[in-house]
């Protein structure tokens, strides 16, 4: 397929640049996987679409206060440090700005406290620093900045350090949100949990690759950028009892389908536990094999989360839904509404 078969038009004013006043507030487009059929609901209608004996699949990574403000050592500029992933515990990989102005050797006074030195510039355009401390997460959480998308036009909020975060946020590596999963309440999860829906807990780190576009024409030329996961004993033995007893798995957010494609095991028809990184591409005319539905929220065209989506339901059938909330004016993107696939 051509990455232009992704396309669609959205007005800039329909991209959310606010959470919704509640986090179960948003609406929900529920999209018939076989017919192609859809509607609009509100959020709140969610849990009847699930009944007992079926599986969620969250994702329970939290996001990273990831940016940290500074000024170079030797000349009082003000630097930006976007911190990606830990390599130990005081040496990170990080996007630094201004980049060409901090060589290897630099050193960076940071705002709080403390600083790191430039150890190394990579072929990609990261950078390897060294932190004075080595509890780099607490200085982070102390000092740090919530890393809103790119798409998000305004300066981080004190309230986005708990609305960027899901209420099941836990293990700590991601650089953005899984945004599907911002819907959610503890009261909506714990009822359902009540009326026998199960709860698989994973974690993917999402990482900034997420939003790097797609520069290719063909969609099968693009190269998928690595995130790490970590998919436990429990939580794939809970999957695969629901499977094998005749319920339904349903993923919330394209993060959860990444793992659980990652993890699948076509010999015996079953996902595995494991951990590492996965750089796996979803794309029609893939289809899922685990999950039967999907909770997601509207992505960018030409987005290889776009691409994901249709392995849910034919393409025509997606775009014409995407279509429809353009056209209903949905709110789109990470704060926005989102798109079950059933």
């Amino acid at each position: 397929m051509k990455v232009s078969d992704f396309y669609y038009d959205l007005p800039e004013e329909l991209i959310a640049q606010h959470p919704a006043s509640r986090r179960s507030d948003s609406e929900m487009l529920v999209l018939d996987r076989r017919s192609g059929a859809f509607s609009r609901h509100g959020f709140v209608e969610f849990p009847q679409y699930l009944r007992s004996g079926d599986c969620l699949v969250i994702n329970d990574t939290r996001v990273l206060c990831a940016r940290l403000w500074g000024h170079r050592a030797q000349t009082g500029g003000r630097v930006q440090a976007f911190l990606l992933t830990p390599t130990t515990d005081s040496t990170w990989t990080c996007l630094l700005r201004p980049g060409r102005r901090l060589p290897p050797g630099s050193r960076v006074e940071l705002d709080a406290s403390g600083g790191f030195v430039v150890t190394r510039k990579n072929q990609d355009g990261t950078f390897q620093i060294r932190f004075d401390t080595e509890d780099v997460f607490a200085l982070m959480e102390k000092a740090g900045q919530i890393p809103l998308p790119p798409y998000i036009n305004r300066e981080p909020l004190p309230e986005d350090r708990e609305r960027y975060q899901t209420v099941y946020a836990s293990t700590p590596g991601a650089v953005a949100a899984p945004t599907a999963g911002l819907h959610f309440t503890s009261d909506m999860l714990s009822g359902l949990e009540a009326r026998g829906v199960k709860i698989a807990r994973l974690t993917l780190h999402v990482g900034a690759g997420t939003f790097k576009p797609v520069s290719v024409e063909r969609v099968e030329d693009h190269v998928m950028h690595a995130e790490n996961y970590y998919f436990s004993d429990a939580s794939a033995e809970l999957i695969n009892h629901t499977r094998q007893e005749g319920g339904r798995v349903v993923c919330v957010g394209t993060t959860t389908v990444r793992v659980l494609e990652t993890c699948f095991d076509p010999a015996s028809g079953m996902v595995k536990p494991g951990s590492g990184q996965t750089s796996i591409f979803l794309h029609p005319p893939h289809r899922s094999r685990v999950a039967d539905g999907l909770l997601t929220n509207f992505h960018l065209p030409q987005s290889t989360l776009l691409m994901l989506v249709c392995t849910f339901a034919d393409h025509a059938h997606v775009m014409k839904a995407y279509d429809f909330a353009v056209r209903s004016r949905m709110r789109f993107y990470s704060y926005g509404d989102c798109m079950l696939l059933i």
